[in-house]
């Protein structure tokens, strides 16, 4: 395995992006522990990063530059460590690349520098549920895992400080870190790609295309023994799209696979296309269909996707604030039935087609809508849609229409920014009045 320290001791290395979840700080933390030169630069002020700049204002090796990046911050460095979400025109990017300097981001270093078997997976939904189905399966087995990817809270480098030849990295990849790995030239030994749909318009300017092309390249430089775990719902456009630069060994499944007997905890004809997925996996890397269907039964979900966190009185409340598309909600629905269901629904626009969903809300017993641009863009469609201007008052009226045997879902179909920090500052906002909401059964 490479040392990761001498490799980033005494680097010149820009990092751009500092964030709020605690990914960005972590990096920073570890390179600079490593004996590099840091600039740490964010569009956000110092002000707005105040809790992330004080977990690393003790180094003397960061510079930091908040509130703007600036180009002389590309040049004369010797790697550029890339956020997600950094445009695809970025002028400073673009600057670092004019002058032949390395722009990486932390997913792919990870697997480069710690060189052990590495699972990843992605697709538009699901990718989380199924990145941590396959983390249980293997420990189950007894492996030793690092969990990491677009994992909350998670810094991929610093996970370079445990990693040992045995263990196995499970990494969860959006499309922004499998762009990363298309410019390192690099794809996982066992590649899971869950569903394909429309998502991220507002950052791909409707080009579809480049979200698939970006996606893809979980795949694309994988060798001929490695696996490609593709869920039914996005097989034909994969293959057509590029069955004939496929090398490794193509797997594809749906809940068909499943045996039937299995029986999960969490509910939904998409968590059991999840699980066989996971099982697809498993069974790649050598595991006994005994493990892990020890470990798929046992399984109880992921924080903020369909999460059932709450009953009293007879009403379920489950939090799907991971639910960022509308195939994403319309999956929850189908899952947990719409007649007796009051939805919380609505945030930013993505600019994605809200139609199918618009065509379902007439079933639910009542839709909330929490304001934002994608809120805007619907609510006419949305008969007797008040709009909420606070998550409280949101809850509050839920609870004033459900009543013993309904369910309240929080499944918002659209991005969080404008009302909330983040999907998971949506959520966790959510948990906190459901757990203030009187004493719960």
């Amino acid at each position: 395995m490479t040392d990761p320290q001498s490799y980033f001791k005494g680097k010149k290395i820009t990092v751009t992006g500092l964030g709020l979840l605690g990914r960005g700080v972590g990096d920073a933390r570890y390179l600079a522990e490593c004996g590099a030169d840091l600039i740490v630069t964010d569009l956000k002020s110092e002000a707005e990063l105040k809790e992330s700049v004080e977990h690393l204002k003790a180094f003397s090796n960061i510079t930091f530059v908040l509130g703007e990046h600036r180009l002389e911050d590309f040049r004369d460095r010797d790697l550029i460590l890339k956020a997600a979400g950094v445009p695809l025109d970025s002028i400073y990017i673009a600057e670092a690349k004019k002058n032949a300097i390395p722009v990486r981001m932390s997913a792919d270093l990870l697997m480069e520098l710690s060189e052990i078997t590495t699972i990843g997976v992605t697709g538009t939904r699901g990718k989380s549920t199924v990145t941590h189905m396959i983390a249980d399966i293997l420990r189950e087995a007894g492996k030793a895992v690092l969990l990491g990817g677009n994992i909350r809270g998670v810094s991929n480098l610093e996970l370079l400080k445990e990693a040992t030849p045995d263990h196995v990295a499970v990494l969860e990849l959006d499309s922004w870190q499998c762009q990363g790995l298309g410019e390192a030239n690099l794809s996982p030994h066992i590649a899971v790609f869950t569903t394909f749909y429309s998502d991220h318009q507002n950052y791909y300017k409707k080009d579809p295309g480049q979200y698939l092309l970006d996606k893809a390249n979980i795949f694309l430089y994988q060798d001929p023994d490695d696996t490609l775990a593709i869920g039914a719902q996005c097989a034909p456009t994969l293959i057509e799209a590029f069955g004939e630069t496929i090398v490794s060994n193509i797997v594809i499944a749906d809940e068909h696979k499943l045996p039937k007997s299995w029986q999960l905890q969490i509910p939904g004809v998409h968590n059991r296309y999840n699980a066989a997925l996971a099982l697809a996996a498993a069974r790649a890397y050598g595991i006994d269909d005994a493990v892990s269907r020890r470990a798929l039964e046992a399984f109880k979900g992921v924080t903020g996707r369909l999460e059932l966190i709450a009953e009293k009185s007879g009403v379920q409340v489950y939090n799907d604030t991971t639910a960022t598309t509308p195939e994403a909600t319309l999956a929850a629905l189908d899952a947990l039935g719409t007649e007796r269901t009051v939805l919380i629904m609505g945030g930013a626009d993505k600019d994605l087609d809200m139609h199918k969903l618009l065509v379902k809300l007439p079933e639910l017993k009542k839709v909330l809508l929490l304001a934002g641009t994608g809120t805007d863009r619907i609510k006419s469609e949305v008969a007797n849609g008040m709009i909420y201007h606070t998550i409280q008052d949101a809850v509050t009226v839920a609870f004033e229409v459900a009543e013993s045997g309904d369910t309240i879902l929080f499944s918002p179909a659209f991005a969080s920014f404008g009302m909330f920090t983040n999907e998971y500052d949506r959520g966790d906002q959510f948990v906190t009045l459901i757990n203030a909401h009187g004493a719960w059964d």
